[in-house]
């Protein structure tokens, strides 16, 4: 269990902290922006919503600088990813702050990305996350953090940044998707 790991373990580890800040019935007042209100409950939520999607780039920086890439990390990072996201845009949902149908196709591809490593770790591949992969999952992580914000401060100049970038991460996701697909199609002509 090297540091890039233990990383990645604290990342999975704020998960229900960022879950109880965004949805538990907490009242800790409002924070005004302008004309604009946000929960101060849903500000501390974005917080660690940030935080722990920096922690995706420490370990992984850390693990290629000093050469501790694992099979263990290979599994654990895109995993932590995916947990924070999905718990993150399924509670966006509750709140109204996301449409159902855009999260639906999200976590779809992600359980059908992770149903293919699966598939290739049984015949002993472990195919790290690609640039595609990375780029989706900024995406995924920036248009999360401005709806966490309420699209503050981009709501005070009447920009919708927040719908904007979480088309962009649909759009990511979707191509990420099925290039990961294209990329391992070998994975299914070898399977019995």
């Amino acid at each position: 269990m090297n540091i890039p790991n233990q990383i990645t373990i604290a990342r999975m580890l704020l998960i229900p902290f960022f879950l109880i800040f965004l949805l538990a019935p907490i009242d800790l007042g409002m924070i005004q922006i302008g004309r604009e209100q946000l929960p101060m409950t849903h500000a501390i939520a974005a917080l660690i919503f940030i935080i722990a999607s920096t922690t995706d780039w420490v370990d992984g920086y850390y693990a290629r600088k000093y050469g501790l890439v694992t099979n263990l990390g290979k599994f654990l990072d895109p995993l932590a990813d995916k947990l924070l996201v999905s718990a993150a845009l399924i509670a966006l949902v509750q709140l109204n702050l996301a449409p159902a149908w855009m999260v639906i196709v999200i976590i779809s591809r992600e359980f059908a990305v992770t149903g293919l490593r699966l598939v290739l770790a049984g015949e002993g591949e472990v195919v790290a996350a690609n640039m595609l992969g990375k780029i989706k999952t900024w995406t995924q992580i920036i248009a999360i953090a401005a709806l966490l914000l309420h699209n503050i401060p981009f709501s005070l100049l009447s920009f919708p940044f927040a719908n904007i970038s979480l088309w962009i991460a649909l759009i990511f996701t979707i191509w990420s998707g099925w290039d990961y697909f294209a990329k391992n199609k070998h994975a299914f002509r070898h399977s019995k």
